[in-house]
């Protein structure tokens, strides 16, 4: 059996840029992915043979210092720069110009108080810098479902003030999953073969798998912390209580998607706009109208409605969906519409979620995910990327960085 210098285990955005890394390095490597596709949480298809649509990350977040966007235009896909108008939702939802200057007010308060508690640095969760009985808790609360995945009761608030944001917010046309795909050509990837064991006893590292034994002189870690803190894949030995107390202590969130097609014109929908379902209520979902011009309608949801939702399945959420937009216009309008696609992040069982976030007093856990044990077990993903956590670029950064660890300790 041939033993390689590196086997990465998942083919996501962290995988694929710490193998092309490592093939820049000359260094043997294997991928090996559970999925039966690459990408990981980056994920395009295109219903029935229509427009491509992203089930996972869409959005190239901070696209002006984002590597990923240049890649995507050296691979010739299409970098759409047009900002998202999610500062106007509020007023296309139909909120008056008092009230959403009352709502810049209360969030700004809100984000001022955030960096304070940060500059203090005592971690606690964000809900408590919520001032009491203000109007606009409920919907600061939905913002933190769709942008962290989980309510503010349980965000680290910490790290909540550690991502970096430039606010320059991009997509790509032709689908962020298809570029991860495209960035993984001519790598050695095998899919559909999960990794079981990882024994890191001997000279060698073994790993067991349904198709047989790889083995490898260094071995990085891809898959999310929720895999590590359920042990979907054994240790052996067992890893440090710090590296699985920090698994524990970054679950992953859930944001969740649906794609409903619009039936017939709607050229009162100005086209990538964004309205709220209910400023009132958390429990409420985000929706982009005519993404990309398209005859569709763009759903999200997070947090604790994801899970509600993707237990009652795709046509709960599809109701849901419809009878929020009913609410905004109309009953005949919700009758136009039919779902296409729809994410379930929190049954992927090679994800059980959709991105990490800390819990209060874990905000230190990335950097203890992050961290190698004896020169020849790394890790990488999203969980692990100090500042740019939850992105595929974050992800991209720290398959990199890994890439470079392992690198170095072969020399």
């Amino acid at each position: 059996m041939s033993v390689y210098d590196v086997a990465i285990i998942g083919a996501g955005a962290a995988g694929i840029g710490a193998a092309r890394r490592l093939a820049e390095r000359r260094l043997e490597t294997i991928v090996l992915e559970a999925r039966d596709r690459l990408g990981g949480r980056a994920f395009t298809v295109a219903p029935a043979g229509g427009y491509p649509v992203d089930l996972g990350c869409e959005w190239l977040h901070s696209a002006d210092r984002n590597p990923l966007t240049r890649l995507a235009r050296a691979e010739g896909f299409t970098v759409v720069e047009k900002l998202p108008d999610w500062g106007e939702r509020l007023i296309r939802t139909g909120a008056s110009a008092a009230e959403s200057a009352d709502w810049q007010k209360a969030r700004a308060a809100f984000q001022e108080r955030v960096a304070a508690a940060a500059r203090k640095g005592t971690d606690h969760a964000a809900a408590d810098l919520l001032e009491p009985g203000n109007r606009w808790n409920a919907l600061l609360d939905a913002i933190s479902t769709w942008a962290n995945g989980v309510e503010l009761d349980r965000l680290s608030v910490q790290d909540y003030a550690r991502y970096e944001d430039s606010g320059v917010n991009w997509r790509v046309l032709e689908g962020y999953g298809r570029l991860i795909e495209r960035l993984a050509a001519g790598l050695p990837i095998r899919l559909s073969t999960p990794v079981h064991r990882i024994d890191h006893r001997g000279r060698t590292i073994r790993l067991e798998t349904p198709s047989g034994t790889v083995e490898a002189a260094a071995v990085l870690v891809t898959v999310p912390p929720t895999l590590i803190a359920r042990e979907t894949i054994a240790f052996t030995p067992p890893l440090p209580s710090a590296k699985m107390e920090a698994a524990h202590g970054l679950p992953l969130g859930l944001a969740d998607k649906l794609f409903l097609a619009l039936d017939g014109p709607a050229p009162e929908l100005p086209p990538d706009s964004h309205i709220l379902g209910s400023t009132k209520r958390v429990a409420t979902g985000g929706y982009q109208l005519r993404p990309h011009g398209r005859p569709m309608i763009a759903a999200y949801f997070g947090g604790a409605l994801a899970r509600r939702l993707e237990a009652e399945g795709p046509g709960a959420m599809a109701q849901f969906a419809r009878d929020e937009l009913a609410g905004l216009f109309g009953s005949a309008f919700a009758k136009r519409l039919r779902r296409i696609a729809s994410s379930a992040w929190a049954v992927d069982p090679w994800a059980l979620g959709s991105y990490s976030f800390a819990l209060p007093g874990h905000a230190d856990d990335r950097e203890k995910l992050a961290a190698p044990i004896d020169g020849r077990l790394f890790f990488a993903g999203e969980a692990c990327a100090p500042g740019f956590f939850s992105t595929a670029h974050g992800a991209y950064l720290s398959g990199l960085a890994a890439a470079e660890a392992v690198a170095a300790a072969k020399n």
